[in-house]
């Protein structure tokens, strides 16, 4: 391909997204919500310079964010010098009809251990503090605050509305101490 074929390849969604009509954003968000409740499991990649990593990983939702509990992995020598991540939430494919999945751009930052958000996400999981505190390595948990999400939902037809819609979230800095 030349470098004029990828950047068209890059852009197709931009475009066709311009011209397509828009669901209104708060049904978006709800449907959104309510998809990333209703699973567990997501493809999480990270990377910096010419490693990445897709990992598979069970989430949870709240407050906003993706939490996640990791023993620890390759996943981790993206998330030491780059915040910037993606996961994808998706149903296995059926038919062009029947699309549901998410891709969601994000940043990352790992929560102190035993600090108040990372005691209250244990208390939500029922995980005791005792239990984490005697394991030989450390629980790490990744906190992921959605930067844009990318909805493929053939149900928004029924509304009207492209299948494919997107949500923008503020980038809000990182916070060193959480």
């Amino acid at each position: 391909m030349t470098d004029r074929e990828y950047q068209a390849a890059a852009c197709y969604w931009d475009e066709k997204d311009a011209s397509s009509i828009r669901l209104e954003r708060s049904r978006l968000w709800a449907m959104a919500e309510t998809y990333i409740q209703a699973n567990n499991t997501c493809a999480l990649a990270t990377g910096a310079g010419d490693y990445v990593r897709c990992t598979p990983i069970e989430y949870s939702w709240h407050d906003g964010c993706f939490w996640m509990f990791s023993e620890g992995g390759r996943k981790f020598i993206g998330l030491r010098s780059n915040p910037h991540v993606c996961l994808a939430i998706y149903d296995s494919y059926k038919s062009g009809g029947s699309l549901r999945g998410m891709q969601v751009m994000g940043l990352a930052e790992l929560v102190a251990p035993f600090s108040a958000a990372y005691n209250a996400h244990a208390a939500r999981k029922k995980i005791s503090l005792e239990i984490l505190r005697k394991l030989p390595s450390p629980m790490h948990l990744i906190r992921i605050r959605p930067v844009r999400i990318d909805c493929l939902f053939s149900d928004f037809k029924k509304f009207g509305c492209s299948p494919r819609q997107t949500l923008l979230f503020e980038e809000m800095p990182l916070q060193e101490d959480f």
